[in-house]
Parts: structure tokens; sequence; C-alpha cells
């Protein structure tokens, strides 16, 4: 690990300033990424700014009935949260399926957002990659890919994202409150992250300098149901394979309104907008869940090792979809 600075922030301006005015700074929350990525030689940051003694530890139900979760709630707390599991409790399970319970502990809700898009390769600085280090080509396009994406990515990169969190998030449809050296700015969950393209380096939207500060849920739906299920190798500490998030209501046997989103299968979680259309109006067959999941898969493209993937992503969106539309369901 090479030499840095460190600088506990005693209020949001401050730290702002300090990352924003210096290039090789960057925020310090739980650590659980960025620490083990300066241990593996990945990242070398000059300068980290701890922003844990920030305001932003709290889990607070808003007038109009949206609840707001502070950058720094770490999520083994978020996910105890009688506010959470009783109004969203597919982010509990999202947030439970994450990681271990220790590093739950330590990670927090906006450093589970920003952590690092990867796989093994990104992690390895001894092989190229596009993410680490720009026009260096990519490993697993020829290599050991079993793990990547088979929607949204490009020839630079196919790494898939890792968070449970995220994935539950942009299927509630929530909000980013961002702020930085130009003022404060609000990002829909969807468009925080990005997809590779010419540019995997990149993982999200925000300028260097611009700090999470808090998410905002919409307020909840009595009538939706909801549901987390994540397909991994091994029962814990272990990234998805593929996930599904859905909100869905249904008003006698047809879905009025889909909200999907999928992890393990895209550089960002991906909103699943084609299934949502497709299911929006029609009865809640299985019939139809199939075709859903289908015009979503549409454009899906596998790599050597991870054909798997495409029947893998459908059969779990069915299941999870006939789970929430049971006539039983309570």
């Amino acid at each position: 690990m090479k030499p840095f600075d460190y600088e506990r922030a005693d209020d949001t301006d401050g730290a702002i300033a300090t990352v924003s005015d210096d290039p090789t700074a960057t925020y310090l929350g739980g650590g659980t990424n960025l620490v083990d990525h300066m241990k593996l030689g990945v990242a070398e940051p000059g300068k980290l700014v701890d922003i844990t003694k920030l305001p932003y530890d709290f889990v607070e139900t808003l007038p109009d009935g949206r609840v707001s979760v502070g950058a720094t709630v770490r999520n083994s707390e978020l996910a105890a949260s009688h506010v959470i599991r009783q109004s969203y409790p597919m982010l509990a399970q999202a947030l439970l399926a994450g990681a271990s319970g220790q590093l739950r502990n330590l990670a927090t809700t906006g450093g589970n957002l920003v952590q690092r898009t990867r796989c093994a390769y990104f992690q390895d600085p001894g092989t190229p990659c596009n993410k680490r280090e720009p026009g260096s080509g990519c490993s697993a396009l020829e290599g050991w890919n079993r793990h990547h994406a088979i929607l949204g990515a490009s020839e630079h990169c196919v790494a898939t994202h890792p968070s449970d969190m995220a994935v539950a998030l942009a299927a509630l449809d929530a909000t980013v409150v961002v702020r930085g050296s130009e003022g404060q700015r609000r990002i829909p969950v969807t468009e925080l992250h990005r997809l590779p393209g010419d540019e995997p380096e990149r993982d999200t939207v925000l300028e260097h300098g611009e700090l999470i500060t808090s998410v905002e849920l919409p307020a909840p739906s009595d009538s939706a149901r909801s549901a987390y299920r994540k397909v991994r190798e091994r029962a814990s500490y272990a990234f998805a394979l593929v996930s599904v998030a859905a909100v869905v209501e249904v008003d006698e046997g047809t879905v009025r309104d889909a909200r999907i989103a999928l992890g393990g299968v895209a550089h960002k979680p991906w909103r699943a907008e084609a299934a949502e259309r497709e299911l929006r109006g029609a009865p809640a067959t299985e019939e139809n869940f199939r075709r859903a999941a289908e015009a979503e898969l549409e454009q899906a493209e596998a790599l050597r090792d991870n054909a798997f993937k495409i029947p893998m992503t459908r059969n779990t969106l069915c299941a999870v979809l006939r789970e929430l539309t049971r006539e039983d369901r309570a």
C-alpha cells in the first residue's frame, strides 16, 4: 500500500471542497471496497476524507410519505430498520443477501452505491483491464467470463455490477441526493450508474468531489407486492449470477403495474423496461411471464462461459412473478 494522507471531515462543505480541489482525493465511508483495492494496488488515492461522522446516519419518513435514508447508514442497520422491513421488504431482503454480516456492519448506503463495478481481472494488476487502465484491453472477453454480462456490455468491458441493494433501489424508483461544489442535484438510481461503452473506467455519472448524502424512496403502496431473489454459487458472500428485484401490483388477476430490475447481468443494475411493458395490463399467467422475460432477453449476448445466464434470468424472473401474483399471497 502506498502512503496517503487522511483527514476526518467535520462538515459536508469542507469535505466536498477538499476532495473537489484534489484530483487524488476520495471519500472514505465503510471502506469495505476501497481499502481492499488499496491493498491490491488497484486504487492509489493521495488523500482519504473520512465522512463517517457527517450527519447522514438516519432513516426518516418525510411528510409526503417518502422515506429518506442517509448515506452513512450501515447496511445492517438499514436491513433491520422497522420502516424498511415493513414498507420496503424487498430492500431488506436484498441487503441481507449482500456480502457477509461483518461487511454489512461496515458498509454504508452511499458506499454501496459507488462501489466499483468489477471482475477478477480488474482486481489483478498483472492482467490487462480497460476499467483499471483504459486502452489496455479486456482480459475477460477471451478469458474466464462465467460471471460476466449478457446485457449492455461493450468490447471494452463485460464486468457486472456487484450490488444487491442497488438492484432493489432501481426497482423501487429511488432517487439519490448528491451535493457537490456546484450545489445539490437529484439523480434517479436508474441513471446513477453507467454502461461501459468506450469509457468503462467510469462507473457512475458523479463528478469528482460530488458526495451522496441520502437516498429517497417513494411512498410505499398498500397494493404493491415485492420480492428480491438472488441466484449464486454459494449461500453467502458471493456476487449474484442473476438476481431479480420486482414490485408488482395485481388487480383481479391482471398486472396493473410492474417495476423490475436485474442484477448480475450488466455493468449496472438493469431496469427491465421491456418486461415491464409486456406485463402491464396483461393477465398474470405463466405464458405472459415468459413472454415478458423473453422480450427483456431479446438483446442478450452470451460470452463463451455464461450462456447459462440467459435461461437462468428467464426462469428466475418467472419464479418471482409467480410468487408475487399468487392469489393466496397476503
